[in-house]
């Protein structure tokens, strides 16, 4: 995502959450021991917060900082309790049983976003899926799960690579799409050898500073 979108997004959201406190700009700056220019030049997306300035406000808010580049989040005021979700680096397949292997962090996560499954992050890579607002670098958060609908976004576990597309089925094979004209359907079919596990659903793809 460019820094331009970043900005805007923030911005919006910082907004959101100032007013969701009945905060004015230089509360909130007094809050986070800034000036009333630098509240202000977040809200017309002007600059970026530094890192310190990130933790501030996700602490004051309490909600994580990956929610506060995440386009659409409506529901600041409803984060309450957070649970840690593992950000998983390899994921294999050994006698039909998938393994999560190389946990690479903890993301905290509010928990009414995971209340209704099995989570896991994965980290996008590349820009295959730019059209879908997935860039590299982002959060993927991942709802374990064998089966999906065609034309659900979906990490998918083809022999020993994971991929993040758009899946669809034609006479029993797997079309993995991607959101950039750039880059050709992959076709993955069990009668060519291949190997192809549904690994699960993307419920979200978060921005992470």
């Amino acid at each position: 995502m460019v820094e331009n979108d970043v900005k805007h997004i923030f911005a919006k959201n910082i907004l959101k959450l100032r007013k969701n406190k009945n905060l004015t700009q230089q509360a909130l700056a007094d809050e986070l021991n800034l000036g009333k220019t630098t509240v202000s030049q977040w809200e017309s997306a002007q600059k970026l917060p530094n890192a310190g300035s990130i933790e501030k406000i996700a602490s004051f808010f309490n909600i994580p900082k990956s929610a506060l580049f995440e386009e659409g989040s409506s529901q600041f005021s409803t984060f309450g309790r957070m649970v840690s979700v593992p950000i998983v680096g390899k994921i294999s397949c050994g006698n039909g049983i998938l393994a999560f292997e190389e946990v690479e962090n903890y993301e905290d996560t509010p928990a009414d976003w995971v209340s209704d499954g099995d989570y896991f992050y994965l980290i996008a890579k590349g820009d295959s899926m730019i059209g879908a607002r997935i860039h590299n670098g982002d959060l993927l958060l991942i709802n374990k799960q064998e089966t999906i609908e065609d034309g659900e976004i979906a990490a998918v576990l083809v022999n020993d690579e994971v991929y993040l597309k758009r899946v669809f089925r034609q006479n029993g094979s797997i079309i993995l799409q991607s959101e950039n004209a750039a880059y050709p359907p992959i076709v993955a079919s069990p009668n060519n050898g291949n190997e192809i596990y549904i690994i699960g659903k993307l419920k979200k793809a978060i921005v992470n500073f």
